[in-house]
């Protein structure tokens, strides 16, 4: 990349931090090749998302949301276009750069939960910092923090197996939450829930925005995404509709 545009990309990563926008993308592109014929996944999509909001990105089985949250999520590369995290061009960077802002900016909670099977809550929670290089006391500690920020402090020698299904995702929740990340990245939190345990982790992510953290919500279901602030709408690729809610 040219010096000038390297300036450029700074200058603008800079001013979006000014402005308190955590998620920035122009004309970001996904094309998939599936023997002669392209896919066009994500198709030009621009989304600005400030820090402290509650969005969910809602669309049908195939609308693209799915490649888009891979997008956002440092997952996978756009094909073209621009995505900037917390001020940083990431749209640029390879896989060792895209492992280490992931790790930093990003707190992920799965429907599945991803926990690992013979580790305690608290070890499943401290898995972050381990990556990040964090002393054994200091991961600890703030493992318990993130624990007792989602009320399972006292589960927190307890296995996957020895846990509710409403518990391991708060598990997997304080898991996303230790690192003080930019955003919490939501893929359909709810999915593998009951309604009454799902209805009790959407009260928890609503906690958790009251307390300043940024959310971004992934789901297909209507009812979920009424929970968030403001809904963006996928279809074919393209942002349908992006609208604000109460």
């Amino acid at each position: 990349m040219e010096q000038a545009a390297v300036l450029d990309n700074l200058d603008r990563g800079e001013q979006l931090k000014r402005d308190g926008i955590i998620i920035r993308t122009w004309d970001l592109r996904k094309t998939y090749l599936m023997g002669d014929q392209e896919i066009h996944a994500v198709s030009g999509v621009d989304i600005e998302i400030k820090k402290g909001e509650y969005v969910a990105i809602m669309g049908p089985s195939g609308s693209g949301k799915s490649t888009l949250m891979n997008l956002i999520g440092c997952l996978d590369t756009p094909t073209s276009g621009l995505y900037y995290l917390a001020g940083k061009l990431v749209s640029d960077m390879d896989d060792d750069e895209l492992a280490r802002i992931r790790n930093k900016e990003i707190g992920f909670v799965f429907q599945t939960f991803n926990l690992l099977a013979r580790a305690t809550a608290l070890h499943n929670v401290e898995l972050p910092l381990i990556y990040a290089g964090l002393a054994h006391d200091v991961r600890e500690e703030r493992a318990k923090q993130a624990l007792r920020a989602v009320d399972l402090e006292p589960r927190m020698y307890h296995k996957p197996s020895e846990l509710s299904g409403g518990q391991r995702q708060r598990v997997a929740i304080a898991r996303a939450l230790v690192n003080n990340p930019s955003i919490l990245l939501a893929d359909e939190p709810t999915g593998a829930l009951d309604t009454v345990t799902g209805n009790e982790i959407m009260a928890l992510f609503e906690k958790l925005h009251h307390q300043g953290n940024t959310i971004v919500l992934v789901t297909h279901e209507h009812d979920i995404a009424m929970h968030a602030r403001r809904v963006i709408h996928i279809r074919d690729g393209n942002v349908e509709k992006d609208e604000k809610l109460g």
